[in-house]
């Protein structure tokens, strides 16, 4: 081979890597946009939880005031 015939060969893998590159570099904003989506989903849902075991502590706290106030007067 001559040293021309090399240099192409060489370009066109590179071309080709450069390419193969670019396409990784999409797929990998693709999944990095698609956690973080997740990640936004995750956090409401547990910002969800926690108001709810919050709900559920005061509802306790008060019906464990109510069953104390029936013992009482009974």
């Amino acid at each position: 081979m001559t040293e021309k015939e090399n240099i192409a060969i060489i370009a066109g893998q590179l071309a080709e890597l450069t390419h193969t590159v670019e396409e990784m570099e999409k797929r990998l904003q693709g999944v990095l946009e698609r956690a973080a989506s997740q990640q936004m989903r995750a956090d409401v849902q547990q910002e969800r939880i926690d108001m709810a075991a919050r709900e559920l502590t005061e509802v306790s706290d008060r019906l464990q005031a109510a069953a104390n106030a029936l013992r009482e007067a009974v």
